[in-house]
């Protein structure tokens, strides 16, 4: 007799190991993914069992729900996502597994919903999630239609579960392949959990400079104060049930494909079948004089978020760069520290990415309260006093007094440790490869913020994105071919940033965009920007105009050209606002 694993779901904390016997089963021969064979066994059915225990509620008339329609009941106290297409009803969870916004008011196309708030998209008919950001699944609930009448049926169990992981498989002794995963990112995480959901049964060993393992990056410039056991995407006990080694304060030093051998910064020699470099990118330093002054900050890590916390508390804060990393950090600490001062080289924040008008809306935001913004100006020094920041000196001549300086002026891939290994790098040192997550190098994969990659939505322009939800996307995509599951990247990037408790959603690619198409009014805080190049609409931002960027990522995902003119226009049908 033999034993295989099956995982199945029982609480909200995670999934339980059981163990279930069968008799004369066996493993295949493995053979390695090279040859083009999988090391896995076939997923297994889950076995026959008793009828679980259910709830059932009568939650609307037949006749309640066009094609295309969803609504939000409740079946004993649960709330439920209850939908209708092709004549067809089905019932799944009804919050995003991301930040559990309400899926109902995000966009339903075919057989998907897409989440109001950051654009994770679900399967409405098994729950299954299908495009980031978010982890896991909807629980999806058995649909009975009788006499005219809508039933949805909750097993007990599950009554308050508002998630579900996928099934996975763990690792099987004695099979001898490895996949190592260099970063510990949502790249590398996405990749550990799809190679599991596809029933690879080898080693996978993720390696992290960071003192943490995968965590919710974002959070760290938004919300700076955070305890670690907050942020965390997934436990300890989860990677331990699902055989994931997590290596933390490591480093990848130089790859050598030829003895497939990684060496790493304690000095070990780490073999791999399979490669992801998923490293990310690492803050740009500054380089004026007084750079290296104790108090001047770069946000890379959750350390640095906790001390940048603690340290301007009640004291005077210098942010420089005013993009995105740079915004949040200032309006985190509007309210903070005793004075924020921001220094930008354009005229407005984000000038350039989306635009002067919403630029200049954001500034005015946080300068009521009171944040005070020297835009055109640029540092050339940093004084300080004992070893210790005491001001900042921009090239206008003005001087900031200063206990703290954050800077947030762009990124650099961590790519460094490919030097000698013929890995390819573009001129700006990110990973370059193909739609299938390939470099040129014969199983070495790459994904995430450190790659150079073909947009499918700009006709395969190759792009350098560092967005949360495209790095998970990667991941996933990476972990199919790796499995000789042909998969191209085609999502369509979709992106947040939030001041002062406001966020500002974002689709599409914008670079070289040509003109704005505003709805609504910038200057009242509700608008949709629609960026036109080519005559077409090629990105979208919006504040308070949910879900108008969440139908337009779907738009885009499905392959529909929105011109010029259908933007310009009143009739906002296209959109069905």
């Amino acid at each position: 007799m033999n034993a295989f694993l099956r995982l199945k779901n029982s609480t909200r904390r995670g999934p339980v190991l059981q163990i279930k016997r069968i008799h004369n089963f066996y493993l295949p021969r493995v053979r390695s993914l090279s040859s083009g064979k999988t090391v896995m066994n076939q997923c297994q059915e889950p076995g026959q069992g008793e009828e679980p225990e259910e709830v059932t509620g009568l939650v609307c008339q037949e006749a309640d729900l066009q094609d295309g329609q969803m609504k939000e009941v409740t079946v004993e106290d649960q709330k439920v996502l209850l939908v209708r297409t092709q004549g067809q009803y089905s019932a799944v969870g009804s919050q995003c597994t991301h930040y559990n916004a309400p899926l109902v008011k995000g966009a339903l196309v075919g057989d998907r919903v897409r989440c109001p708030f950051h654009g994770a998209c679900f399967n409405v008919r098994t729950g299954d999630i299908e495009e980031y950001p978010g982890l896991d699944c909807l629980p999806s609930y058995k649909v009975k239609v009788e006499d005219g009448k809508v039933y949805v049926s909750i097993n007990k169990k599950s009554l308050k579960l508002t998630r579900r992981v996928k099934e996975m498989s763990s690792m099987v002794p004695g099979v001898n392949h490895t996949v190592l995963l260099i970063g510990g990112g949502p790249a590398s995480l996405v990749c550990a959990e799809t190679l599991r959901q596809n029933c690879y049964q080898g080693r996978i060993v993720m390696v992290t400079k960071d003192t943490l393992p995968p965590f919710d990056k974002p959070k760290l410039s938004k919300a700076m104060n955070l305890d670690s056991s907050n942020i965390l995407l997934r436990s300890s006990d989860f990677f331990q049930q699902y055989g994931i080694e997590v290596w933390t304060q490591k480093e990848a030093v130089s790859v050598n494909p030829p003895d497939k051998t990684v060496k790493l910064s304690d000095g070990t020699l780490q073999h791999y079948d399979q490669l992801l470099i998923s490293t990310g990118c690492r803050a740009r330093p500054l380089s004026c004089p007084g750079w290296d002054l104790k108090g001047v900050k770069l946000l890379q890590s959750y350390e640095d978020a906790k001390e940048i916390h603690r340290s301007s508390l009640g004291q005077r804060a210098v942010v420089i760069g005013a993009s995105f990393i740079g915004m949040e950090v200032a309006s985190y600490l509007s309210d903070k520290a005793a004075s924020v001062a921001m220094v930008g080289t354009a005229g407005r924040p984000y000038e350039q990415s989306l635009g002067p008008e919403i630029g200049k809306m954001t500034m005015q935001m946080l300068e009521e309260q009171n944040v005070k913004f020297h835009m055109n100006d640029r540092v050339t020094e940093i004084r300080g006093e004992n070893g210790k920041v005491k001001e900042v000196v921009l090239k206008s001549g003005t001087v900031l007094e200063a206990d703290v300086v954050i800077a947030g002026i762009g990124v650099i891939p961590n790519s460094d440790f490919l030097a000698g290994s013929q890995v390819e790098v573009d001129s700006r040192k990110a990973v370059i490869v193909d739609k299938f997550m390939r470099t040129n190098i014969p199983d070495v994969f790459g994904a995430g913020d450190v790659t150079s990659f073909p947009l499918t939505i700009r006709g395969d322009q190759r792009v350098n994105i560092g967005h949360w939800q495209m790095s998970q996307a990667h991941g996933r995509v990476a972990a199919l071919n790796m499995l000789k599951k042909p998969t191209k990247i085609e999502s369509v990037p979709f992106f947040w940033t939030v001041l002062l408790g406001k966020s500002i959603r974002y689709t599409g690619y914008g670079e070289g965009y040509t003109e704005i198409v505003f709805k609504g009014k910038v200057e009242e805080r509700k608008f949709l920007a629609l960026y036109i190049k080519d005559e077409v609409v090629v990105a979208a931002a919006s504040l308070m105009f949910d879900p108008a960027v969440t139908r337009l990522a779907e738009a885009m995902a499905t392959g529909q050209r929105i011109t010029k003119a259908q933007a310009q226009s009143d009739d906002l049908s296209w959109l069905q606002m």
